[in-house]
């Protein structure tokens, strides 16, 4: 019997749509709440999710979370 790893291939995504380019977005691997392992991001990951954490409701939408 073998035992999935979450972190090899997620079941969900936590995405921040672009409000001005809609067919940009900024798509997290997460739990099934949203929560982002953040210390496994890599360096320019992190970077980007704290981005789009900061500009969320000026350039990023709400997240959603959504499954792979």
């Amino acid at each position: 019997m073998t035992s999935s790893n979450p972190q090899s291939s997620p079941a969900y995504e936590l995405r921040f749509q672009h409000l001005v380019n809609p067919e940009r977005c900024f798509a997290f691997p997460c739990d099934a709440q949203g929560r982002v392992d953040m210390d496994a991001l890599s360096e320019r990951a992190l970077n980007s999710y704290l981005f789009a954490r900061a500009l969320m409701g000026r350039d990023t939408s709400t997240p959603v979370v959504c499954q792979c």
